[in-house]
This record gives structure tokens, sequence and C-alpha cells, in this order.
């Protein structure tokens, strides 16, 4: 009853908790339709900016010698990174909002207005344009908008999507089966970061196919977590069953799927594929990992006090744990060695136990990602770009080189962004409106000055030395 009294609104009236609720709900769904009408607004500063990138074209462009994408993509291309350097974001995400807000304002202007009015949110635009985006035919589009704009009014978005696609389907003038062969062509395999070491595999395959295959991952789940039970059962009562270890009854089935696929895909042949020479049998999986000298050393992953060290990293961004890290540095063929600042951790050199190539390997260690402020690109991915254009009189070194994805590779030799070397690794930007930013080199995974902590055992006021 004492909570009671946070709901007094005025002297000597009590509000009930309910009626608080009620006031919250309708706030938020006032918020709710603000929140629509702001992010309409954000669509059409988006189609604005595009509309100055097309009035860019002739206006912005540099010469050089090379490829160069049209006028038109690398002003798009210019001014996503303008807009993207100022709000902290990718490029690429602002360049595909961008065109994603075109494309909601020239094809789907009903959806625009109700967006506009704050009867849908942004959510539910998104849905109706995702599923109408290949309907060609304006009519059949206007009237696919109309019927699933009703819905969309009252439902949430993800009951709109199952009636989007389906009114999309009936509005179609292709055959279903021309448009499948099409889209066969856009099968595909990535990978996204999640956090504490893991990652999302993901892939684009014809329907049939991936629903076969989580199929056939559960029937092998379920078989697998069937023989370990009937193994430990068989144990309990003294016989020698050997069909599996037991640790699959204590796995779910999602884990027995994951660890399937796994299994499946790193370990098994490519029957249907094979060259006759079994080329792609003899493929194994490559991953790059760095490993500080002092993880790779310790027995544990943490000091006496619970501080953790310097984790090992996968491809210069996905933090992975000690004991995988050293297992694979222990079966690797050959190792970089990177050597680093004590104190702010800069890459300064490269060796290897092979002879190769020093300078690549350096700057690959260096800029393990695209250099471009917000760009995540992955080193092998990488042009290594002379700041200052050798032609020019630019040295080949590793002050007047970096690391830079193709995408802005082209920007930078093709627009009016410009970039010079400050130092350091430490690249500084200028974008065509005279803004500037600095982009730092990567910190690999290694210890520093402020890291160095007395370890136990260590006599009073020593530390140990920085690895290297």
């Amino acid at each position: 009853m004492e909570n009671s009294t946070a709901f007094a609104q005025a002297p000597g009236k009590q509000v009930l908790p309910v009626d608080a609720l009620a006031d919250v709900v309708s706030s938020l769904e006032s918020l709710e339709r603000v929140q629509s009408r702001l992010h309409a607004v954000r669509e059409g500063l988006l189609v604005m900016a595009s509309q100055l990138a097309e009035a860019m074209e002739d206006d912005g462009g540099v010469s050089g010698s090379g490829w160069r994408p049209p006028a038109r993509e690398l002003a798009q291309r210019s001014v996503a990174a303008e807009i993207a350097a100022a709000t902290r974001m990718s490029d690429r995400t602002v360049q595909r909002q961008m065109g994603q807000a075109v494309e909601l304002a020239d094809r789907f202007p009903l959806t625009v207005q109700a967006l506009s009015d704050g009867r849908i949110s942004l959510a539910h635009a998104r849905v109706i344009q995702e599923a109408g985006a290949s309907l060609m035919d304006d009519e059949a589009r206007g009237r696919y908008e109309a019927v699933v704009l009703g819905c969309a009014e009252r439902q949430a978005p993800g009951r709109v999507r199952r009636v989007a696609v389906r009114e999309a389907e009936k509005a179609q003038s292709e055959p279903l089966t021309e448009r499948h062969d099409r889209a066969r062509e856009e099968c595909r395999v990535w990978v996204n970061p999640l956090p504490d070491g893991m990652a999302e595999l993901g892939a684009v395959l014809p329907a049939v196919v991936a629903y076969g295959i989580h199929d056939r991952l559960t029937q092998m789940a379920q078989a697998y977590a069937d023989a370990s039970k009937e193994h430990d059962s068989a144990k309990e009562n003294g016989a020698g069953a050997q069909a599996c270890q037991g640790a699959g009854a204590s796995r779910t089935m999602d884990q027995l799927r994951a660890d399937l696929l796994a299994d499946v895909v790193l370990r098994g042949a490519p029957t249907g594929h094979d060259t006759p020479e079994g080329i792609l049998t003899a493929i194994t999986a490559r991953v790059d990992i760095t490993v500080p000298a002092q993880t790779m050393m310790d027995g544990e992953a943490q000091d006496a006090d619970g501080a953790s060290f310097v984790p090992a990293e996968l491809d210069g961004r996905h933090p992975i744990d000690p004991d995988t890290a050293r297992i694979l540095a222990g079966a690797a063929p050959g190792w970089n060695r990177v050597f680093t600042d004590p104190v702010n951790g800069t890459v300064l050199a490269v060796d290897r136990y092979r002879p190769g190539e020093d300078l690549r390997r350096l700057l690959r260690a260096r800029d393990s990602r695209c250099r471009f402020p917000g760009c995540g690109i992955k080193a092998r991915e990488l042009d290594l770009d002379h700041t200052v254009d050798a032609a020019l009189g630019g040295a080949t070194d590793s002050g007047n080189l970096a690391g830079l994805c193709r995408r802005h590779h082209i920007l930078k030799h093709h627009s009016r962004w410009t970039v010079r070397q400050a130092g350091a690794g430490v690249l500084q930007w200028t974008s065509p409106t005279g803004r500037t930013y600095k982009d730092q080199p990567p910190i690999p995974a290694t210890s520093t000055a402020g890291d160095i902590r007395p370890r136990p055992g260590d006599p009073p006021g020593e530390a140990k030395p920085p690895p290297f």
C-alpha cells in the first residue's frame, strides 16, 4: 500500500496505478506518432541529400587514373561519406538509407503519407517497401499498397509482413518460376560478429534447400540425443555400450544443430561439387588470430584479482577466449610476430619465422580494417594505397601507405575527399565541405604500459615488462 502514494497527483486525490498506466500508455501512443513523423522528416532529408548528390555529379569530380565508378554513384558515395562522418555512421549504411528513402518516396507515396501522419511506424513502412520492391507496374503496386496499408494501420509489423508478401505475390505479373530462377543467382553466405567471441553465419538459399538443411540437422541432432540417452541408461545399468560419449544428452537441440553444422561444413567433403582431382576436399579453413604474448603464456584468463588480460582477436575484430587462441596458435604452420609500442600499442614492426613481404605484413597488422572513418572492412580485403601518389613522388613505406577498401580507395582518388598522414599511422581526412576527421590505426590485442599490473608472486613494486 505504501507504493500507492507515488501516484498521488494533488492533495486529497489519489490516482490508482491502473489510471496512471492509462496515462503512460496514452503518452507512449502520442510519442509513437511523433516519432513516426520525425522518421518521415529524416526520410525526406535523405531524399534531399540524394538529390544534392545528383546536382554535384559534374561539380565534385577530381581527375585521376584508373577505373572510376559512374559520376552519379561517386557523388552518392561522397555525400553519404559526408553525412556518415558527421553522424558517426558507416557511409555504406547511409548510402543504403538514402537509396531506401528515394525508393520509398518515389514508389510508395501512400506509405510516406501514412508515415507523415503518424498512422504507421517506420517499421511498417519498411515491411511494405521490402515486400513490394519487386512490383514494377505502377498500377499493380498502388493496389498492393492500398490493401497492405489498411492492415498496417491495425496490426503489428510482423503480422503485416505475412499479408504484404501474400498481396505482393498476387500483384506479380511474372510467373514465380521465372522469378525463382533469377533469384537463385543471389545465393550467398556471410558472417556477422556477435558479442562474447561468437559470430552469426548466414546464407541465402532456395527455400526448399534451407528448410531441408534445417530439417536434416534436426533429425541428426535428435538421433544423436536419443543415442546418448540410451548410452547413459545402459551405462547406469552396467552395460558397456559405446554408441555415443553421452555428452549429447545434456545439450539442447539448438546446440546440437549448431555443432553438427560446424562438423559437416568444416570436415565434410563437397561430393556434389568437387573437381575430379578432389581439389575442394583438400581445402581447409583459415582464420587469422592475434594473440598477445602474455595471453599465449598464461595458463588462466584472469589473474588472482579477477582482472582480465587482453583477449585474443579473430580478424582484428572478434575477441576469442584464450584457450581457443592457444589451440589455434599451436596448430598454426606459421606466425607473424607484431612488435608494438609498450606505451600506446602502435604497431612498430612485423617479422616472421619465414621471410616474406615484410611491409605488407606490417600494414596488414597495423591497418586491420579500412582506414576511412567508420569503415570496418577487414585487412585481407584492402588495397594498399599511397597517400601521396607514387607517380607524384610518394614513398612506398609505412608512412605513406594505408589500407583502404576498394570503395574508399576510389572515393579518395575520384572525389574531393582528401587525406594526409599525420604520423604514427594516423590519417586525417578532409571532406568536400571542409570538415576534418582523424582515423587512428586500430590497436591490436596487446599489452601497453597502462595494462601492466603486478602478477601473483611478483615482489612488491615490480611489474612484468611488456611482451617482446
